[in-house]
């Protein structure tokens, strides 16, 4: 042990499973999904579950200003520093930094819809552009969009006031988010942070987004693997989590719930065997995993070369994929992993160290091994 090491104290999760770690680590005995197969017709989504906001967005005034990925995130964030028994503690609160992973924001796609249907009949499009633009959209529905906010309304809602940070760019972002924490951590840099992610994906945007690059599978029934042709279901989740250093969380008797190992990260260029290779080689570096937790996509290649990856792994270790109980959160998925596999261990239905994995649907790949603390 070393006062350096990085523990997971405290967990904060919404997804289509349930609130909190509970209903997560229940279901790697055998998962329900939740799964809304109608509002996005024929796409289904992980729907999250519905939420008590008052419980960490006590202010109405907050709720309203916030989108729905906005509200998932602060509230997750809420639930993860309760856990850590930070909630409320100023004088802690304002030397934690954070750390979120999202994406674009949410835009009123009724309104960006109804202004391009008027510009195909408008004699002076740019002046009908112009006008819209000027009366239609809110500056509040401008905000919603930038994807700093979140972290914005963190530091509103909970009082969380040391340095912030806000990493775009899918999968790779959770990956780095939890890295880039973890070892300001082990430098020595700082001792507390709250880091995680946040998606909403019941949108038809969203929905979109991913159909336009051949990304979305349809039938959340069809395991991960199995999906011939690959694809995601979107998945709706908010996953935080407070990390700190051992000494730190001793000297304020905080209870561990798990350490975090270096977050091992790469960018490939995603030629065949690109992600088998570098797969391999974090999985090497990282150290024996009587479990691994799978945020594979079931995208084509980039999924069925990390599945050779963990096939090759010695003593065979039990595989969970987290698609197949939540879906694809995108920004939240490593987050999920990591919290996932943390839960497991400390209630003992996992054997640990567990590996979790990431394999971005496009580009990125990362490894972080969480064991006992």
């Amino acid at each position: 042990m070393s006062p350096r090491d990085v523990l997971i104290t405290g967990i904060g999760i919404v997804t289509s499973l349930g609130e909190g770690i509970e209903p997560h680590v229940a279901a790697l005995s055998g998962v329900t999904q939740r799964v809304d197969r109608e509002t996005f017709a024929p796409y289904a989504v992980h729907a999250a579950v519905p939420v008590e906001l008052d419980r960490h967005i006590p202010k109405k005034s907050d709720q309203r200003q916030m989108e729905p990925w906005q509200r998932y995130g602060t509230y997750a964030a809420g639930a993860a520093l309760e856990d850590a028994g930070l909630k409320g503690n100023a004088e802690l609160l304002a030397r934690m930094h954070l750390i979120v992973a999202c994406g674009g924001g949410e835009r009123d796609y009724a309104v960006d819809g109804a202004i391009l249907t008027g510009m195909r009949d408008a004699p002076r499009p740019e002046v009908y552009l112009n006008e819209r633009l000027m009366s239609d959209i809110r500056p509040t529905l401008f905000l919603a969009q930038l994807s700093n906010l979140l972290a914005g309304n963190i530091s509103i809602v909970h009082g969380v006031i040391g340095g912030s940070r806000t990493f775009m760019g899918e999968e790779q972002a959770g990956v780095d988010a939890i890295r880039i924490a973890g070892a300001r951590i082990q430098s020595g840099q700082n001792d507390l942070f709250l880091v995680g992610g946040a998606t909403n994906a019941e949108r038809a945007d969203h929905i979109l987004t991913y159909e336009m690059g051949g990304a979305v599978w349809r039938d959340p029934s069809v395991p991960v693997l199995d999906r011939k042709g690959g694809g995601f279901v979107p998945g709706s989740a908010a996953v935080f989590l407070v990390l700190e250093s051992r000494q730190h969380a001793e000297a304020r008797g905080a209870r561990p719930i798990a350490r975090l190992g270096p977050v091992l990260a790469e960018r490939s260029r995603r030629k065949p065997g690109d992600v088998r290779s570098i797969l391999t080689a974090m999985l090497e570096q990282a150290g024996p995993a009587a479990s691994v937790i799978s945020g594979n996509t079931g995208f084509a290649e980039p999924s069925s070369e990390e599945a050779e990856a963990l096939a090759g792994l010695p003593g065979a270790p039990r595989v969970v994929m987290a698609g197949d109980m939540i879906g694809h959160s995108v920004e939240g998925q490593f987050a999920y992993g990591v919290a996932l596999a943390a839960g497991a261990i400390a209630a003992g239905k996992l054997p640990g160290p567990t590996a979790v994995t990431s394999v971005g649907y496009h580009r990125g790949e990362g490894v972080v091994k969480v064991e006992a603390a």
